[in-house]
């Protein structure tokens, strides 16, 4: 196998996109999704390591059963089921909910975890134009069977926010079930963090929401909100739930505690003014991203310009990464600057003279 390994990797290589891991000690972060900081923080979790077994074994506990009653509660659901991660969540979901004769639509600059999840269901998907409303309508009268409709709010490679409002009254005029995956909003936007459909207050009018807490809350795992009978149903057929380990309880605990510090406002308060502070500095850039996004998009005509950037950048100790095809599109090549409620105006500063001076 080993031949047609290298035969990949080089084609990789040749087209300037093969990926390499990175560390990045000492650097000024400008890459990371913890944008409020709290990966920094330490926290008091101190029950057992170890969760022995899956959920549907040994590795349910008390701790997890009150997570997910918190985090219902707290993300206004009937229900919450906890997933290992947001991959895991989206793959269980996407995997074993729609069925045979269903139609799934989907944006098509939705995440790896949904297409992943489409691929392993029996029902027809199709990609609408991203942020597209005239063509998933379009799509949605020629649609068969139950239809659902997946987004994110806030879409991890452009920085852009989804037309929440809009899709959600299209979803309800044709009967389609709109999933949302808010894996980069929750914790940034809404009332203490919930989210940004709670902060347009559609919340109770979408079929069931991702929140994930790899990103604003700085530790791992995921959770699917939605009704009673929607988790039920999760944890008797998705198989990315079934048939792994369980988070460890001190884990569970631990999503209680992240979600509690993220409801700190002013941590919120401070990551817009230092988005809003690199937007007023950075108006001459041709950015693509929404201005309140902590993910901001800087596109390149070429390869060789935005891995010269990147390679600026670092070289200056400031971590920031070129996002090149296939993550993006074909020529969709682009510096993905991720700002954060910790950094400094002079850190923004010192990133923009070196951008702005290439």
């Amino acid at each position: 196998m080993e031949p047609r390994f290298l035969e990949k990797l080089n084609e990789r290589k040749n087209k300037g996109s093969l990926r390499s891991l990175s560390l990045f000690e000492g650097y000024t972060d400008f890459f990371s999704n913890d944008y409020l900081g709290i990966a920094r923080n330490s926290t008091t979790a101190s029950t057992h390591n170890g969760s022995t077994g899956s959920r549907l074994i040994s590795g349910n506990s008390p701790e997890a059963i009150e997570a997910e009653q918190f985090l219902a509660g707290f993300f206004e659901s009937e229900a919450a089921l906890v997933f290992n991660s947001g991959y895991d969540a989206n793959l269980g979901f996407f995997s074993a909910v729609p069925q045979k004769g269903d139609t799934v639509l989907y944006d098509q600059l939705i995440h790896a975890s949904v297409r992943d999840g489409i691929r392993l269901s029996h029902a027809k998907s199709y990609a609408f134009g991203h942020n597209d409303l005239e063509d998933l309508e379009k799509k949605l009268q020629r649609a068969e069977g139950t239809v659902f409709v997946a987004v994110e709010s806030l879409y991890s490679m452009d920085g852009d926010i989804a037309p929440l409002e809009a899709l959600t009254t299209i979803c309800e005029r044709y009967n389609a079930l709109l999933v949302v995956d808010e894996a980069h909003a929750g914790g940034v936007f809404g009332k203490d963090g919930r989210g940004l459909m709670e902060a347009l207050n559609l919340q109770h009018r979408c079929f069931a929401r991702l929140i994930t807490f790899g990103k604003a809350y700085g530790t791992h795992g995921a959770v699917i909100c939605g009704s009673a009978v929607l988790r039920e149903y999760l944890y008797n057929f998705a198989r990315s739930f079934i048939y792994t380990t369980a988070l460890p309880p001190a884990h569970y605990t631990m999503l209680q505690q992240v979600v509690e510090t993220a409801m700190n406002e002013n941590l919120r308060t401070q990551l817009q003014k230092n988005i809003a502070y690199f937007r007023k500095a950075a108006k001459d850039l041709p950015l693509i991203s929404d201005e309140n996004s902590p993910i901001q998009i800087l596109p390149y005509d070429s390869m060789e310009a935005c891995l010269a950037a990147s390679a600026r950048l670092q070289a200056n100790k400031l971590a920031v990464k070129a996002i090149l095809p296939p993550t993006v599109p074909e020529n969709g090549q682009r510096l993905r600057i991720c700002l954060h409620a910790f950094n400094t105006f002079e850190e923004i500063d010192h990133l923009l003279r070196i951008v702005i001076s290439e």
